[in-house]
């Protein structure tokens, strides 16, 4: 287990799921393709880095839980990296398609270790209702950026 700081506490442990939320900076609202473009990226590392289980993608933040898979003898990826990817190459992805310099993601993540069945399942439903919960969807299956096994 390793434990870092920026001005919150992370730790990563190894074989853990994590439950993790990142917003936008200053609340910037991700149009549609923006959306899609971060929607993209975060199904593009399912079977990398992690084994995703949910995520959404609201229009100022999104929500995930994975499991980082393991990437050599007793080694997995580490959550800094696996964020870092995510965060740095949809930033990248959707300043280019807006056309806009700077910052897109607020430097810090909030980040969970799942430490059971039942919060596992209660953040799955978490992300699942997000986006009805936001007045955004009705029903589950209706928000086109929520995406769960």
């Amino acid at each position: 287990m390793t434990f870092y700081r920026r001005n919150l506490p992370h730790i990563d442990k190894p074989d853990s799921t994590f439950y993790v939320s990142f917003s936008t900076k200053n609340e910037f609202v991700l149009p549609a393709e923006a959306r899609s473009l971060i929607y993209d990226h975060c199904l593009f590392e399912n079977g990398r880095t992690i084994k995703l289980h949910a995520f959404v993608v609201m229009p100022d933040h999104v929500h995930m839980l994975f499991t980082p898979l393991q990437k050599g003898h007793e080694e997995w990826f580490s959550l800094a990296k696996i964020m870092n990817g995510i965060k740095g190459a949809s930033a990248h992805s959707v300043n280019k398609l807006l056309n806009r310099k700077g910052t897109l993601w607020e430097p810090e993540s909030f980040d969970r270790i799942v430490r059971s069945d039942g919060g596992f399942a209660r953040w799955k439903l978490y992300i699942i209702a997000n986006p009805i919960s936001a007045g955004l969807a009705k029903g589950p299956g209706e928000y086109k950026w929520c995406w769960h096994e």
